[in-house]
């Protein structure tokens, strides 16, 4: 047998063991096969961030416990990537480590679930809604505060469960997911962005390597889908400049027009930063046309700029408290 005639070694992906990131991975492997020939295996992992549901992630270290123990796996050579809900991935990454590649995003959009109700407005007075984001929290507060904003952990599934339970009037989840997990049909209302804006990366998955595999992310860059990785470079550039993590409610979303195959459209970016203690938000809007990383990255520093101008420095250090 020649060097010519050996069997590839195969890539191995991390990946959390939920139902959804499984779906995501496997995605990827799928996606991977067909594009390259080459043989892709799963890693299933269980991080932090899936073990403590007892108390909101603002409170035991953030997005990033959903992370580091696929970085973990890339770092010790049990995994060559690792798939990510991008607006999961802290927006400093570890030395040694890079984002590959994004891939085209689905709905960004938050969805209402409910078993009884079939909008937002139609919750009654005093109605209980489940989340754990800070970034929801403070937009619902800002919209009805007559509601009971009540935590809401666990994988996609024990979250309906609880639902279904009766523990909770309505829920609050990411359109993405449901859809990816064939559930769509539980979305009573896809709240449109001028309501509830996202957050930063919502909807998109990333791929993580380390950057010394370089035929690895030179192969993965050709997957990116360019209007999504620039529109998710402007709002992650939002949250990098305002030191975002889960323990903020931020919102970043950029939305493209007018873009087709040879021209690359307009690009607006929108924002808002709610307040810790009061039903307050401030927002922000810029449009450009970037076509590039460094533009699109600069179009999100000017959109924070704004709304650090707006909230003023008490209402930033009460973030950081």
């Amino acid at each position: 047998m020649t060097a010519h005639d050996k069997t590839p070694s195969a890539w191995v992906i991390a990946t959390r063991e939920s139902r959804l990131a499984l779906w995501q991975a496997e995605h990827v492997r799928d996606l991977l096969q067909t594009r390259f020939s080459h043989p892709v295996s799963l890693l299933g992992m269980t991080t932090r961030g899936d073990q403590i549901l007892d108390r909101s992630l603002s409170k035991v270290g953030g997005k990033g416990l959903f992370v580091k123990e696929l970085e973990v796996a890339l770092e010790e050579g049990r995994a060559d990537l690792a798939v990510h809900s991008l607006k999961d991935v802290p927006m400093e990454l570890p030395d040694g480590f890079v984002l590959a590649c994004v891939l085209e995003r689905e709905d960004p959009r938050d969805a209402f679930v409910s078993n009884d109700f079939a909008t937002l407005d139609a919750l009654p007075q005093g109605a209980v809604v489940g989340t754990s984001s800070l970034r929801r929290l403070t937009q619902l507060r800002a919209l009805r505060p007559d509601l009971k904003i009540e935590p809401l952990r666990g994988n996609l599934d024990t979250r309906l469960r609880k639902l279904d339970d009766g523990h909770y009037a309505a829920i609050i989840l990411a359109t993405a997911g449901l859809k990816r997990l064939g559930l769509a049909e539980r979305i009573r209302q896809v709240i449109d962005t001028n309501v509830m804006l996202p957050a930063a990366g919502q909807g998109a998955l990333g791929i993580e390597v380390r950057l010394d595999h370089p035929d690895l992310v030179t192969r993965l860059a050709t997957l990116t889908h360019t209007p999504t990785w620039l529109a998710t470079l402007a709002e992650r550039a939002v949250s990098r400049a305002l030191g975002g993590s889960c323990s903020m409610p931020l919102a970043a979303h950029a939305q493209w027009s007018g873009s087709d195959a040879a021209t690359p459209g307009t690009m607006t970016l929108r924002a808002l930063l709610g307040h810790p203690a009061q039903n307050q938000l401030v927002r922000a809007q810029l449009q450009g046309s970037p076509t590039t990383p460094a533009e699109a990255e600069a179009l999100g520093q000017q959109v924070a700029q704004q709304l650090q101008a707006q909230a003023g420095p008490e209402w930033l250090a009460a973030l950081v408290a």
